[in-house]
């Protein structure tokens, strides 16, 4: 499992991109996997700190409960809608999955102001992230998956 500056060390450039675009809006949307093994999609925050994405839950959120079972999940930043007339001017599409451990540390709960009994944090380790977006007529696709890098795919 790479952690976000494990990933910024490995992929610079792409982790950057991927930064900026989920930055850009409050809210991403989460995928995780309910109990009878059938993706779930919420709506999530998120936060860099100590050179880690972080992100939190209510008390006893549903999503919670699933990633406290099982910890995979993918993570998408809410896009905008490309310009019709020149598409390259779009930001592009950034996504990620990993694993999200939840953290109960009252030392570091108190850092993100989440004391007491309740909340929930996780820390997400990366395995893979991804930035769509269009370069004159290709669509282009470049992807960090751990161990093996970036690498980059054109299409028509």
């Amino acid at each position: 499992m790479s952690s976000w500056q494990e990933f910024e060390k490995q992929a610079p450039e792409l982790a950057a991109t991927v930064r900026g675009l989920l930055d850009a809006h409050k809210h991403k949307t989460l995928a995780t996997i309910r109990k009878d093994g059938s993706p779930r999609i919420s709506g999530t925050e998120v936060d860099f700190k100590d050179g880690e994405l972080w992100l939190g839950s209510m008390p006893g959120a549903m999503k919670a409960l699933d990633l406290r079972r099982d910890p995979r999940m993918a993570l998408h930043a809410r896009p905008t809608t490309p310009d019709e007339a020149d598409p390259s001017r779009w930001a592009g599409d950034a996504k990620l999955s990993g694993r999200a451990l939840e953290v109960t540390d009252p030392e570091v709960l108190a850092r993100f102001e989440m004391p007491g009994e309740g909340p929930h944090l996780f820390r997400v380790d990366v395995t893979e992230a991804v930035w769509t977006r269009v370069e004159g007529d290709l669509l282009v696709i470049d992807m960090w998956h751990e161990g093996r890098g970036v690498r980059q795919v054109k299409r028509k």
